[in-house]
């Protein structure tokens, strides 16, 4: 069996993290052990989802959902005590300050380290990675790129040694088309869509990778003429809302790759929310 790996990225505040989190629900309502992971320091589905805490450490969510918190620091930690297997070592050598400032310094480091750990269970290299699905809530374009090309620009630097075959093994997990999968979230208005479309463009032509489309926040807009009565201002707000949706979806369209459309739903329960969105999620 397979690992498939979903990353889930996008323009920032178009909902990517609650999209990531209704494709992780999605998942495991197919029955599939699913892991929904948040990159970074701070947990936004802790706050979200009215947890205790959200830590390194995957912790029960849902059933057949785990949720977890990894940063560039702890993933590195984790590899660096995988292989040196002594923890009184790992820790002199992350507490040292000259250590640490080179871990903080170095080039995609921290970037590498994230991505070696979300791909271990693919490359059976480090600690066990015990789910069929990995969703990953990524960073929004520009970092979420920087990620992408951390281990291709290890590996053209390090020809040699651990650390270039290891930044080739990852781009080739990257590569691989059965096994990762990215979805950008995008909303119906023309910044949000302006972006997607160079980011598809350079996820397909620049990484060859075949992403997927999700356009959020869609507004209902009933067809035909409005109802006797209505507000001749509300007919003309209703009109160019539909035209301008129309138009960015169109654009989404051209761009060739699988669209899914997600309503704007309107509720106070977040989980009830997620669950409706895993819905009509493709």
């Amino acid at each position: 069996m397979t690992q498939e790996v979903h990353f889930v990225t996008g323009k920032g505040g178009v909902g990517k993290s609650f999209v990531a989190a209704a494709l992780a629900f999605r998942k495991a309502k197919e029955g599939r052990k699913t892991l929904l992971v948040e990159l970074g320091e701070r947990s936004f589905y802790k706050d979200f989802f009215r947890l205790e805490s959200v830590g390194y450490q995957p912790r029960s969510f849902q059933p057949n959902l785990d949720l977890a918190l990894w940063s560039g620091p702890e993933s590195l930690r984790e590899y660096a005590k995988h292989l040196i297997r002594v923890e009184s070592l790992t820790k002199i050598f992350f507490e040292n300050p000259v250590s640490r400032s080179l871990v903080e310094i170095a080039p995609a480091l921290s970037e590498l380290a994230i991505l070696g750990k979300i791909t271990s269970g693919v490359r059976k290299h480090g600690p066990p990675m015990p789910y069929e699905v990995i969703v990953v809530d990524a960073y929004a374009t520009g970092h979420f790129l920087a990620l992408l090309r951390a281990p291709l620009g290890m590996a053209e630097a390090i020809r040699f040694g651990p650390m270039g075959d290891q930044s080739r093994a990852i781009a080739s997990v990257l590569q691989n088309s059965e096994v990762t999968k990215v979805h950008v979230v995008t909303l119906p208005e023309e910044m949000p869509v302006k972006e997607t479309e160079d980011l598809v463009k350079e996820l397909v032509n620049g990484f060859q990778l075949k992403p997927s489309i999700v356009l959020n926040k869609m507004l209902g807009m009933p067809s035909g003429k409005p109802p006797a009565g209505t507000p001749p201002a509300f007919s003309d707000f209703i009109e160019s809302t539909r035209n301008r949706q129309r138009d960015m979806e169109d654009r989404l369209v051209a761009l060739g790759r699988p669209l899914s459309r997600v309503p704007l739903i309107l509720s106070d329960d977040p989980l009830k929310a997620v669950q409706e969105t895993a819905e009509v999620l493709s």
